[in-house]
């Protein structure tokens, strides 16, 4: 039994006054002159069952009075409590959705492709905080650091191409997940950056990003995705989608000097397999054993005194006003 306020119970203390002035009360009751009195010669009288419970009511009331206090100190039980080891660290993912992300090299296309790859990353990781940033012309905090990945899992749903304006700012997605990084307590922080391109717009350089995380201490992996060569690239005309095979420009000496600034790595994704066992291969090298106490359940357990308070209170009261009903 634990007690999620356990400073309400100083409050029993109280129970120690108030059973002092009872005693006190009762000993001015009793008669102060003594008179001459022949009951020395009397035959004894039997002692009624009422003076052996003149004092019951005030004991019910002090044990419902001690009860209510413990409601208010919230008693909790849990089924079971233990130590354990598991692997834990702070991660913001800062993914590209520009438009070159509709490129069909992978399947369905990059994004959708970086989406799925990304949820199953974490739910391989449940012990983790992770964030999400997005980035094209502009950038965004999508979620920030979290535990609760059913929420941010629900947000991946809503990513989509035109969010915001076009164009490719790495040094600005960068710098974004940075700021929301920073300030983390986690003895390991980790930036894994996806993108197609190359920077073309925002007022930070993905290089000076890369300086900032560094003084930080965060970890930037960083990931280029795109095939070699040509992509098939949808366009929309008058017709339906047409389809035109564009180069694919990554700036992967950028990419690779952002991770081997943070002391990161640089993979890059040719395929959607490429991309599985990148994250796989992320996954194991991101690993931070902690030390934490786990609980399986926690109850309130404050129905079951509230009820015996109930009981108590209603005893006193059909006491006291039947059987050891006092006249004046």
């Amino acid at each position: 039994m634990i007690f999620a306020n356990p400073n309400y119970l100083y409050l029993l203390l109280l129970l120690i006054p108030l059973i002092g002035w009872y005693i006190w009360k009762i000993r001015k009751n009793q008669a102060s002159i003594q008179v001459s009195s022949s009951q020395a010669f009397e035959a004894p009288k039997m002692t009624t069952y009422k003076v052996y419970l003149r004092h019951l009511p005030f004991v019910l009331r002090m044990i419902a009075i001690a009860l209510i206090i413990v409601i208010l100190a919230r008693p909790q039980s849990t089924n079971s409590w233990q130590n354990s080891t598991t692997e834990g660290i702070d991660i913001m993912m800062v993914l590209d959705i520009s438009t070159s992300m509709l490129a069909e090299d992978l399947k369905p296309n990059r994004l959708e492709a970086a989406k799925d790859v990304a949820a199953s990353f974490i739910n391989g990781r449940p012990n983790d905080n992770i964030g999400l940033v997005l980035f094209a012309g502009e950038s965004f905090t999508q979620c920030p650091l979290t535990t609760d990945h059913t929420v941010l899992l629900n947000l991946f749903k809503d990513i989509r191409v035109g969010m915001i304006q076009d164009r490719t700012a790495i040094g600005l997605g960068l710098a974004n997940a940075v700021s929301r990084i920073k300030d983390s307590q986690a003895i390991s922080k980790v930036i894994i950056l996806l993108t197609d391109g190359s920077n073309n717009a925002g007022e930070i350089a993905p290089v000076t990003a890369a300086e900032i995380a560094r003084a930080f201490g965060i970890r930037v992996y960083t990931v280029g995705v795109g095939t070699r060569g040509m992509a098939p690239y949808p366009f929309q005309t008058a017709i339906g989608v047409q389809y035109q095979n564009i180069e694919v420009d990554i700036d992967e000496p950028t990419l690779q000097q952002i991770a081997a600034t943070t002391g990161g790595q640089y993979f890059r994704a040719t395929n959607n397999r490429n991309l599985k066992e990148i994250y796989s291969e992320i996954d194991k090298l991101e690993k931070t054993k902690i030390s934490v106490q786990e609980y399986s359940k926690k109850q309130e357990e404050y129905k079951t005194v509230a009820i015996v308070v109930f009981l108590l209170l209603l005893l006193e009261i059909l006491l006291r006003y039947t059987l050891l009903r006092k006249i004046p």
